[in-house]
């Protein structure tokens, strides 16, 4: 079955040429409302948007075929990330794609504002030559406080940096470290930081917290004659509050890219002469656009697929470090090995991490455990999102834990668990620079396979002529064997066998090892 998306705002041809190529079926419609999306989404898997379309929980409903939302951009305040969860629809973004062009944004919005170039422009443009009127003021000498130190605060920062300005910032989530990183001194509250500069320009997510932030409490206590930026998100501003300041002479002047609604063509800051707007210009270069396009698409593939997607905001983690992230394959490989196994999924699953490793997070490793353990039990998809839920209502409780040191190995990854009475063990690492995967630990016994699409495991007694028994069964009934380890305890008994092979083992050839004197057990796994 193809995958179906549909796209309902602008997006760059490249990301439409990206999923496209990727096999998925691609439907652009511009311009949707409510009522239409409602039908529109009914049948599709990805949903493709940016800042204009609403995918609120009846939206998510109606879209019963779900699997990924996706906003070619940073703010996701357009989506109800909670319903979507709660769904098991993975919502993805673009978080660095517009945070060099918002970062511009702000600084040509600064100058902009404290050299009156538009009003300039429209003066003369208008006949009038009015050099008076329009003095400015310097950036050089003069402080700017930054509110939040993410992205694109960081890179405003580094360029106000350069024009010769003092920088100070409000940042709860910063360290003084980072901050002295930085050259930025950070101050407590952001009243404080408001009394103290020049400019203030704001960098925050629009959250219940942040909205109404610069309020009209917060103005009066701003140094006198302060100049204020928004690029980030509308509302964060009380916008009659800002008005009134500026009115009043408090503020000297403010630059917007945003506003509490958009869009929008009437505000009070509209006629005032010390006000430079714009209508939500930060992300719109042709860079921006095309790196958004291009993102988004990669990871709307990467989640119809079923694989990692490093930039989903409802999976408890989101980015997989340059570390972690080769160890995905593996994991999922051995929680489904691991199921196999064990013939079903615990009440305690035990991963453990050891050696270098264990100094990253591995929260997304965990999540890959899951994903390859419930992944042949469940009768539904299982993602990185749904994993959680539908381990918690299996009663499938994870513990994880950590070592510095790993036994005989760089790093190793161990699943450990008892269903029915019966313990179950794996581990594998990652061998040689090309980083290859390798099962190196079945219960407790000593093996060194890489994972294949076909494999059995044998349990035999340590008798003599056992390898030879497995092997001319399988030999005879035209079963090649690409790879075979024999695996021993730590006493150094041979009592396991693992076996990859070229093709699926038929359910004959097994019950014909099974019957075999000295055959504890064989059985013949699929790890895709």
């Amino acid at each position: 079955m193809t995958n179906r998306v549909l796209v309902t705002e602008e997006l760059a041809d490249s990301g439409i040429a990206s999923m496209r190529a990727a096999g998925l079926e691609v439907s652009v419609q511009v311009g949707l409302g409510h009522d239409e999306l409602l039908v529109a989404v009914k049948g599709v898997h990805a949903l493709v948007i940016r800042s204009a379309t609403q995918v609120t929980a009846e939206v998510l409903a109606a879209g019963s075929d779900l699997v990924v939302v996706g906003r070619a951009g940073i703010g996701l305040d357009n989506v109800d990330v909670a319903a979507a969860t709660k769904q098991g629809v993975m919502v993805v973004n673009a978080p660095q794609s517009n945070v060099l062009s918002a970062a511009e944004q702000t600084i040509a919005l600064m100058l902009a504002q404290a050299r009156n170039i538009p009003q300039a422009d429209a003066d003369l443009k208008a006949g009038v030559w009015n050099r008076t009127r329009w003095a400015g003021v310097e950036l050089h000498g003069k402080t700017l406080g930054v509110v939040g130190l993410g992205r694109v605060g960081v890179l405003v920062a580094q360029r106000c940096l350069a024009f010769g300005m003092r920088l100070r910032a409000y940042d709860p989530y910063v360290s003084a470290d980072r901050a002295r990183q930085l050259g930025v001194e950070l101050v407590s509250t952001i009243e404080e930081l408001i009394a103290q500069v020049d400019f203030l320009t704001i960098h925050l997510p629009k959250t219940p917290e942040t909205t109404g932030l610069i309020s009209a409490e917060v103005l009066a206590k701003a140094k006198p004659g302060i100049r204020i930026i928004n690029t980030a998100r509308g509302g964060i501003i009380d916008e009659d509050a800002l008005a009134s300041a500026i009115s009043s002479g408090q503020v000297a002047g403010a630059a917007l890219d945003v506003f509490a609604k958009e869009p929008t063509t009437g505000s009070p800051l509209f006629a005032l002469a010390g006000v430079v707007v714009t209508p939500h210009l930060g992300a719109s270069t042709a860079e921006a656009q095309d790196k958004a396009g291009q993102t988004i698409a990669e990871q709307v593939v990467l989640a119809l697929n079923g694989e990692f997607v490093p930039f989903a905001v409802n999976v408890a983690a989101t980015e997989a470090n340059a570390t972690v992230q080769p160890f995905l394959p593996l994991v999922e490989r051995l929680g489904c090995l691991f199921t196999a196994l064990s013939g079903g999924v615990p009440e305690t699953l035990e991963v453990a991490f050891e050696g270098q490793i264990a100094d990253y997070d591995c929260k997304v490793l965990t999540l890959g455990v899951l994903k390859g353990v419930l992944g042949p039990v469940v009768d539904e998809p299982v993602s990185f999102v749904n994993a959680p839920q539908l381990a918690q209502e299996r009663g499938l409780t994870v513990r994880e834990s950590k070592l510095a040191t790993a036994r005989d190995y760089v790093n190793l990854v161990e699943i450990r668990g008892t269903c029915d009475g019966r313990e179950t063990q794996v581990a594998g690492t990652l061998y040689g620079k090309r980083a290859t995967p390798r099962i190196v630990a079945i219960d407790d016994h000593i093996v060194d396979v890489p994972p294949s699409a076909h494999m059995l495991v044998v349990r035999n007694d340590d008798v003599p002529g056992m390898i030879g028994r497995v092997g001319t069964i399988l030999g005879s009934s035209g079963v090649n064997v690409n790879d075979m380890d024999v695996g021993k305890t730590a006493e150094g008994a041979a009592a396991l066998m693992v076996i990859s092979t070229q093709i699926p083992v038929p359910a004959e050839v097994i019950d014909q090892i099974r019957a075999e004197p000295g055959i504890v057990d064989a059985k013949a796994i699929e790890l895709g």
